[in-house]
């Protein structure tokens, strides 16, 4: 194992090897921490939240056998960006209106004005 934190930083998405104390992240191998939309772009309810942590567990459970690595991390967070990209796209989720800034980093809304 690591003597760093291995992280995966995608734009919803952060993964540490490490637990949060007092703000802080220390290093823990032995578990991951998930960031789930550090930038408040979206609006989440609980049940989108909760699908995302499920999904998260799984991918996780998947990787048991392997290795922990920087390759592992960024692969289970680019699958966590396609499953919140997938939310978005099925109504599950949407844009924060009061987001810092409206970039629309997953396409614009779907609206039937722009159908």
């Amino acid at each position: 194992m690591s003597d760093t934190i291995l992280k995966c930083t995608t734009r919803h998405v952060r993964i540490f090897t490490a637990v949060v104390e007092n703000n802080d992240l220390i290093l823990d191998n032995g578990h991951l921490t998930l960031d789930i939309d550090p930038d408040n772009e979206f609006s989440w309810s609980d049940q989108s939240i909760k699908k995302v942590q499920d999904y998260f567990r799984e991918l996780v459970e998947l990787q048991a056998d392997n290795e922990l690595s920087d390759y592992t991390l960024r692969k289970i967070g680019s699958l966590l960006e396609d499953f919140i990209r997938k939310l978005l796209k099925d109504g599950e989720l949407s844009y924060n209106p009061n987001s810092r800034v409206m970039n629309y980093s997953m396409g614009l809304p779907r609206t039937q004005e722009l159908l």
